[in-house]
């Protein structure tokens, strides 16, 4: 499944992969969609408790496509992140992800398994969901206000790209035109 949008203060979805990179791209949101599927090794298909070795693995698995896109786009750093059910204080974790925010690099998410949920404000002014499952790849550009937090499965395996090899951090963004869903 790819990538939808959803525009929040209307309900309208946009669909199809071109239909989203466009929407995306006017937004100036990177969109990508790598094949997972097939790369991934069998055992870590819908794996979502992750030893650090299995980490790795994945990060071997997809290092075609990462090494691709740190030279298109600059980043020098990547690791693995896993959410779900056994991450411990998982609600306590989401509340902190799902607070408008900002950073002073990209926020690139490639999801390997599972789903989740970018709160992007558009150029617009309004904000819009993507949906993103396996296979997703986006890059939030730095400065612009959004979230992330997961859909109703409650779980993801995302490879998580970086600029500055220390992460990034996040800064509040207080915003009175964003509206909960």
């Amino acid at each position: 499944m790819v990538a939808y949008v959803r525009i929040r203060n209307t309900g309208e979805e946009i669909r199809g992969e071109d239909q989203v990179r466009e929407f995306l791209n006017r937004n100036e949101v990177y969109y990508d969609h790598w094949d997972v599927d097939r790369k991934l090794p069998e055992a870590l298909k819908g794996k979502f408790d992750l030893s650090d070795a299995e980490k790795d693995e994945i990060l071997q698995a997809l290092q075609e496509e990462i090494q691709d896109l740190s030279r298109k786009r600059g980043y020098v750093k990547w690791d693995v992140i896993s959410l779900s059910e056994s991450t411990p204080n998982l609600d306590e974790l989401l509340k902190k992800f799902e607070q408008v925010h900002t950073h002073t690099e990209d926020e690139v998410r490639a999801i390997v398994s599972g789903s989740g949920i970018f709160i992007i404000k558009g150029k617009d002014g309004g904000y819009f969901d993507v949906v993103l499952s396996a296979g997703d790849v986006i890059s939030v550009p730095e400065g612009n206000p959004h979230f992330f937090t997961l859909t109703d499965e409650r779980k993801v395996v995302a490879v998580r790209l970086f600029i500055d090899p220390a992460g990034w951090v996040a800064h509040p963004y207080e915003d009175p035109a964003f509206q909960q869903a």
